[in-house]
């Protein structure tokens, strides 16, 4: 059975990209284009893992992951967040009690991404090596 990944993000290219990738690595892959899609796709059928973007129209990353975090059927959900380079999640912004297993700086690498990926299903952490920034 394939591990199924769920890909919140408005930016197309960004989408199709990983999309591609994770796709022939194996994993099955829904791509939506904003938090309120994916709050959406996680209620009909819920993945292995979340793969969000920070920034996106209608709900935002944050909110989409307080919404999961909220409702004991998704609070245990594996969350990656995507984040514009530069732009750091420190926990002074709330994000603590999130419980977020990974962050990644666009652009990212999509090999990276599926080794992300792969050691958070494994270990439910992340620890980026020096290769895979």
């Amino acid at each position: 059975m394939s591990v199924k990944v769920l890909i919140a993000d408005d930016e197309m290219h960004i989408l199709r990209a990983a999309e591609f990738k994770l796709k022939r690595s194996g994993f099955e892959v829904t791509c939506v284009e904003d938090g309120q899609e994916a709050w959406e796709a996680i209620q009909k059928e819920r993945p292995d893992i979340l793969i969000t973007d920070f920034h996106m129209p209608r709900m935002d990353g944050l909110a989409l992951c307080r919404t999961i975090r909220s409702h004991s059927e998704t609070a245990d959900l594996p969350i990656i967040m995507l984040t514009a380079k530069g732009y750091d999640l420190s926990g002074d912004d709330g994000t603590s009690e999130l419980n977020i297993a990974a962050v990644l700086a666009k652009p990212f690498s999509p090999r990276g991404l599926v080794q992300c990926i792969q050691e958070i299903l494994e270990t439910g952490k992340y620890v980026p090596s020096v290769a895979t920034i």
